[in-house]
């Protein structure tokens, strides 16, 4: 199998430390939809990353497909299969999958030329995502874990919406959010984790 998808996304990151944590071995090739080899937006009519190319030549897109793909391979799941752990864990993914939304909207819109930039919509996105820390900081247990006494997809994903807002919308969320901030600490050195980190430029 062959990830299309460049080092910084977060989507991708998800997706590689999913296949990390299932020893699923994928040959990752590193490619934004804009780059000139054109592969993205050739197997990706949305022109999105990451696209997972299987061995058949079948195109899979769209990080929670293709997660939801690898953890159907073998090997211990990292979604639960069956009632209110599955709803719970994926709770958590669409959350973090919103979290991820927001910042990369505030980024592409703070990118633009100032005289064309939306305050409101720069202010929007902030929102969204003062308000998913919020929550989750009422959600978070004791644990070390989000879910089950063990790893899951909600860890995996919301590792790394956390440190996405430290990469690309760096403010101190940890000041409000204590528990959030040691949990992260205690988990964000997990190999799938350390291996996929964007790096720092």
């Amino acid at each position: 199998m062959k990830l299309y998808g460049s080092l910084t996304s977060p989507y991708v990151r998800k997706v590689r430390a999913c296949a990390k944590e299932q020893d699923i071995n994928i040959e990752f090739i590193a490619e934004g939809p804009s780059d000139a080899a054109g592969n993205v937006a050739r197997l990706n009519p949305l022109g999105k990353v990451p696209v997972l190319v299987l061995d058949d030549g079948e195109v899979l897109f769209d990080s929670p497909m293709i997660v939801d793909y690898l953890d159907n391979l073998g090997g211990q799941r990292l979604i639960p299969q069956t009632g209110e752990l599955r709803w719970k864990a994926q709770r958590w993914h669409a959350l973090a999958q919103g979290v991820l939304d927001a910042v990369v909207t505030r980024l592409l819109e703070g990118r633009r030329a100032a005289d064309k930039q939306e305050p409101k919509v720069i202010a929007r996105q902030e929102g969204k995502v003062a308000a998913a820390l919020a929550y989750a900081e009422a959600q978070m247990p004791n644990g070390m874990y989000l879910l089950d006494e063990r790893l899951t997809i909600a860890d995996i994903a919301w590792a790394v919406a956390l440190e996405y807002i430290d990469l690309r919308y760096a403010h101190d969320w940890r000041g409000a959010h204590p528990r959030q901030a040691a949990w992260l600490a205690s988990i964000k050195d997990r190999p799938s984790l350390a291996a996929t980190r964007a790096p720092a430029s």
